[in-house]
């Protein structure tokens, strides 16, 4: 492992932050070729994990089974499995394994821990349409909530701006290991998605100005008249494109996003709770001739489930939370039970900095009230709302989100049942390196930040973090 030295004074930690390779692309897009992924997994070495209850992802489990990770990659999986000779063997027996968790809402990096203004990146609240920010642009890497959340479990989280815009912004996808730069973190070929949001927030950010949008009438008309300038401006750059005449049109990086939605290119994620304000912006969808990938919050799914089912849009929800606003008002329980009894697709996601390290527990709730209305469902087939889901609203269900041959070996070793409140992620792998160890110390990461705050407390004993002496 020849890296190792330099990843290792990286950090300061057994656990190394990822370290930039010279970036490659073969995309001719310029905002791609300009920000691309520089994430490299970390050193690894063969691990054969064995005896453990195996939630595979897929809705199936295996008791007592094994798997093999090697060079950061899921070599095998089952019960009849022979270890290598040159692997570390794990005995898992009275432990259970998962997939790496996956939250497709988080906005750790854009409103980081301290929670100052400061710290406030993850609202452009100059107008109702910034689709032309991204939100990699504002990620800060030493926010500790990274790895908070490691210890949790998440390997893969999506990092979205916030909702006040009916157009927020770009979304980017993060692979959670310690790092220097959001590109060394950023997911190697995950596509991008466009953060939009209707009812409520808009409507007071910019309403409670005297501006557009005032109403939910004006929310509708700007993602109409957003789409519509998307529309001629990717109608005459194709004509340019295609020698029709005409001259190319001046370069326009907010509606460049919007024709990436038309084009499939950028997949959408849309705030929404109310199931009639689903059901309007599914209308929009189909008027420009575009995908809502997954509704987020959309505490009144339930009322619409079989329309979501139909179109084969997720519904990326909590378990409980509710009434903190009007339109969160009907939120119910059984919200994810009938759900899942429509056939829809569901994901459990945390939108918070704290729900973010535990989400399991908040899909047992969701599981305990699906068991309540007599839906025959198991931790199998509930795990896939915090795996393969989320992995398939990402657009990287061919990586992660399930444990099969091939697939990264994102893998999580807990040490009891993940659905129980008294069980917490043993050990963390994120592409076969060992990134959390609760019985290990030292992989353990924390970030420079951190490590600042401590060393002061240790020097200057009277001085409180972050007070100037």
């Amino acid at each position: 492992m020849p890296r190792l030295p330099a990843l290792l004074a990286c950090c300061g930690l057994f656990v190394a932050c990822a370290v930039a390779p010279t970036a490659t692309t073969d995309s001719t897009s310029p905002a791609t070729a300009a920000y691309p992924s520089t994430y490299a997994p970390l050193p690894s070495r063969p691990v054969y994990i064995s005896g453990a209850e195996i939630l595979v992802g897929d809705g199936t489990r295996l008791s007592g089974g094994a798997i093999l990770l090697r060079d950061g990659r899921i070599e095998a999986i089952g019960q009849a499995l022979a270890p290598p000779a040159d692997a570390l063997r794990i005995d898992g027996r009275g432990k259970w394994l998962t997939p790496g968790i996956i939250d497709n809402h988080s906005h750790l990096g854009v409103y980081p821990t301290p929670q100052v203004t400061a710290h406030s990146d993850g609202n452009e609240m100059t107008s109702p349409n910034t689709a032309e920010v991204w939100a990699e642009h504002a990620i800060w890497p030493q926010d500790p909530g990274f790895d908070t959340a490691r210890a949790g479990g998440v390997t893969t989280l999506q990092v979205l701006p916030g909702s006040a815009n009916l157009f927020g912004g770009r979304t980017v996808t993060l692979r959670n290991v310690p790092a220097r730069t959001a590109q060394a973190m950023k997911f190697p070929g995950a596509p991008h998605g466009l953060k939009m949001a209707c009812g409520e927030n808009p409507k007071r950010v910019y309403g409670g100005r005297g501006a557009f949008p005032m109403t939910r009438m004006g929310d509708v008309a700007g993602y109409r008249a957003g789409f519509n300038k998307a529309v001629d401006y990717r109608d005459k750059l194709r004509a340019w494109e295609d020698g029709k005449g005409g001259q190319r049109p001046a370069r326009d990086l907010q509606l460049e996003t919007l024709v990436g939605v038309l084009e499939g290119e950028i997949l959408v994620h849309h705030h929404c709770y109310r199931a009639d304000e689903m059901a309007q912006v599914l209308d929009v969808a189909r008027e420009f001739d575009y995908r809502v990938t997954s509704f987020h919050h959309a505490t009144e799914a339930y009322k619409i489930a079989d329309l979501l089912a139909t179109e084969d849009v997720c519904a990326s929800i909590w378990a409980d939370w509710w009434g903190f606003k009007l339109e969160a008002w009907d939120g119910i329980r059984e919200n994810a039970a009938l759900l899942h009894a429509a056939g829809a697709c569901i994901v459990i996601h945390s939108d918070s900095d704290t729900g973010i390290q535990r989400l399991p527990q908040e899909a047992a709730k969701a599981l305990a009230s699906a068991r309540a209305m007599g839906l025959e469902l198991d931790e199998a087939e509930a795990i896939r709302w915090l795996t393969a889901n989320p992995a398939r609203t990402l657009g990287v269900a061919d990586q992660v989100g399930t444990l099969a041959p091939g697939k990264r070996a994102d893998v999580v070793l807990w040490d009891g049942n993940p659905f129980s409140v008294y069980t917490r992620a043993e050990q963390v792998y994120i592409d076969g390196a060992l990134v959390f160890d609760r019985n290990d110390p030292a992989r353990q990461p924390r970030s420079d930040f951190m490590l600042g705050i401590l060393e002061t407390a240790r020097v200057q004993p009277g001085v409180q973090p972050g007070v100037q002496p």
